[in-house]
C-alpha cells in the first residue's frame, strides 16, 4: 500500500486510482477515508454535500478492497469514491431535492437507474450533493440546506443546479459526480468551478422518475477530467426499462483512446451566437483554447449557427414544467417554496395549451436548423457562459441588467431544446483568476466527437485547481 504521508491522494483521478488498486498500491478504504476527511474539513464552508454516508461508504470500500485483493473487481468503478445529486433516488440516503416540502423520513428504498449502474460497477457512494430547490435555477441555494459556495472564492456561487457536485469535483471530494442538466445545470457550475461535465445526447442515460422538465432534462457526469467522465459514461449510458424515453444501448465506445490530432475536423466557432454580450476576459480565454484547436489540425471557421434567442420558447416549457411541482402541495407548502420557483410555477399555471404547443413547434424548428448546421460542421464551439462566477445567494449578478438566471446562460439552454451533446471544458482563468469554460456542442448521437476533442484539448490546457484545495 502507498504511504499516505508521502502521497497526495487528493490529486488522484478515478483512472489513476483504479490503476493503483489494480497494482495493490492503494486501498479503496484508504482513499475513501481520505475523501471523508476532506469532506469533513471542506464541506462546512462550501456546502457541497447535503448528506454524507460515511459508514456506508466505508463498508462499500472494505468490500471493494476484499475484491481487489482477490483480483476480482466487481466492475469498472470498483472502489472509486463517487456522489449522487440530491434530485436522484438513492436507496439508503434521503432525496430531499433541496425542499422543505419533501418528506424527511422517506422511504428511501429505491435506486434510480443512474445510481443503480454506479453501484453495480462498484462505485463507493459517499453521499448526496446539493441543488437548488427541485433544480429550478442556475445557482445553488435552497430553503432546506442553504447556499453552496465556490471553492475558488467562498463569496461566490458555484453555479447550479448541480452546484454541489461541481464544488465536490473541484475539491476532489470523490472522483466521480452525477449531475443533471435541463438548461445548463451541469455546464454552468463546471464553468464556474473549473471542472469538466457533459450533457450527453438525450436518451443515452435513462432518467427515472421523470424530471418535471421532461425532455429538457439530461443526466451526466461531472469530474475534474474528461477522461474520468468517459469512464463514467461507459457505465451509466445503458438502457433501463423504467424510462420510456430512453434509447437503445449506446453504441459509442466511450473509452476509445483520445486522438492525437484533429486533422479533417471542421469546427464552427461562434463567440456570441450573434446576439450575446460576452465579457472580454472570457473571450480571451476561450479564443486561446480555440487557437489550440487550430494548432491540433482542426479547420476552425468563425460562423454563428444562425438562430435568434429561443428564450421565450424555453421559458414556456420551463415554467410549464415548474407548474407541475405545485400539484399536491398545500398552501403552506407553496408559501415555503423558494420565491423565484413559486413565481415561475404560478406563471406556468397561466400558460395556455396554445402557448405550450407553439413553444414545442419552435423547439422542433431549432432541432431541424441545428441538424442542418451539423451537416457542414462537426462541432460548434462557444464560451460556456458570458461571465464568470458572481456573488453567492443571488439568482443574477447584483447590479446587472439580467432579470433571471436564463438571461445569463444563453449558450447552454438552446442545446437542451435540441437535445444535443454539450460539454464544458475548463480553458483558463479570467482577469480575476476565476475559471472560464469552453463549450463543445456536437450533433445528436455524436457525443464521441465532443469527448474526443475534450480529451485531446485537456492535454494541452492546464488543470485548474482552486486555492481551497491546496489549503
Amino acid at each position: 500500500m502507498r504511504d499516505p504521508a508521502t502521497t497526495e491522494l487528493a490529486d488522484l483521478t478515478a483512472l489513476e486510482a483504479l490503476a493503483l488498486f489494480e497494482r495493490s498500491e492503494l486501498s479503496p478504504v484508504e482513499l475513501t477515508r481520505d475523501c471523508l476527511a476532506r469532506i469533513e474539513r471542506h464541506n462546512p464552508i462550501v456546502n457541497a454535500f447535503c448528506h454524507v454516508d460515511g459508514e456506508g461508504a466505508l463498508a462499500a470500500a472494505r468490500a471493494s478492497e476484499a475484491r481487489w485483493q482477490r483480483k476480482n473487481p466487481m466492475g469498472p468503478l470498483d472502489g472509486v469514491p463517487s456522489t449522487i445529486k440530491d434530485l436522484t433516488l438513492t436507496a439508503g440516503m434521503p432525496t430531499r431535492k433541496g425542499s422543505t416540502t419533501t418528506p424527511p423520513d422517506g422511504p428511501w428504498d429505491v435506486d434510480a437507474p443512474f445510481t443503480a449502474r454506479m453501484r453495480e460497477a462498484g462505485a463507493v457512494l459517499l453521499g448526496k450533493t446539493t441543488t437548488p430547490e427541485f433544480g429550478w435555477k442556475g445557482v445553488t441555494d435552497n430553503p432546506l440546506y442553504g447556499i453552496t459556495r465556490n471553492p475558488w472564492n467562498l463569496e461566490l456561487t458555484a453555479g447550479g443546479s448541480s452546484g454541489g457536485a461541481a464544488a465536490a469535483a473541484a475539491l476532489n471530494l470523490g472522483m466521480l459526480h452525477q449531475g443533471s442538466d435541463a438548461g445548463g445545470s451541469i455546464r454552468i457550475p463546471c464553468a464556474f468551478t473549473g471542472t469538466f461535465g457533459i450533457k450527453p445526447t438525450f436518451g443515452w442515460i435513462p432518467q427515472w422518475p421523470a424530471s418535471a422538465m421532461t425532455t429538457l432534462s439530461h443526466l451526466g457526469p461531472m469530474t475534474r477530467t474528461a477522461a474520468d467522465s468517459a469512464l463514467m459514461l461507459s457505465v451509466v449510458a445503458q438502457p433501463d426499462a423504467r424510462d420510456g424515453y430512453a434509447g437503445p444501448a449506446c453504441p459509442l465506445d466511450w473509452l476509445a483512446a483520445a486522438p492525437r490530432r484533429l486533422d479533417g475536423m471542421r469546427i464552427a466557432y461562434s463567440r456570441d451566437l450573434g446576439y450575446v454580450s460576452v465579457a472580454p476576459d472570457i473571450l480571451r480565454a476561450v479564443e486561446a483554447a480555440v487557437e489550440w484547436l487550430r494548432a491540433l489540425g482542426a479547420e476552425v471557421i468563425d460562423v454563428d449557427p444562425g438562430f435568434s434567442s429561443p428564450k421565450m420558447s424555453f421559458d414556456t416549457l420551463w415554467h410549464a414544467g415548474a407548474s407541475r411541482l405545485l400539484d399536491g402541495l398545500s398552501d403552506p407548502q407553496i408559501e415555503a417554496l423558494d420565491p423565484g420557483l413559486r413565481a415561475i410555477a404560478e406563471h406556468g399555471k397561466t400558460l395556455s395549451l396554445t402557448d405550450y404547443l407553439l413553444a414545442r413547434e419552435q423547439r422542433s424548428a431549432l432541432v431541424a436548423q441545428m441538424a442542418e448546421f451539423h451537416q457542414r460542421y462537426d462541432l460548434l464551439v462557444t464560451p460556456t457562459l458570458p461571465l464568470s462566477a458572481f456573488a453567492a445567494g443571488h439568482e443574477v449578478p447584483p447590479g446587472s441588467d439580467y432579470v433571471d438566471w436564463v438571461d445569463w446562460t444563453p449558450f447552454s439552454y438552446p442545446f437542451n431544446l435540441t437535445q444535443q451533446p454539450a460539454a464544458s471544458l475548463p480553458c483558463g482563468l479570467d482577469d480575476d483568476g476565476l475559471p472560464v469554460g469552453l463549450h463543445l456542442v456536437g450533433p445528436r448521437y455524436r457525443d464521441d466527437r465532443v469527448m474526443a476533442v475534450a480529451r485531446l484539448l485537456e492535454t494541452q490546457l492546464p488543470r485548474l485547481v482552486p486555492p481551497l484545495a491546496m489549503a
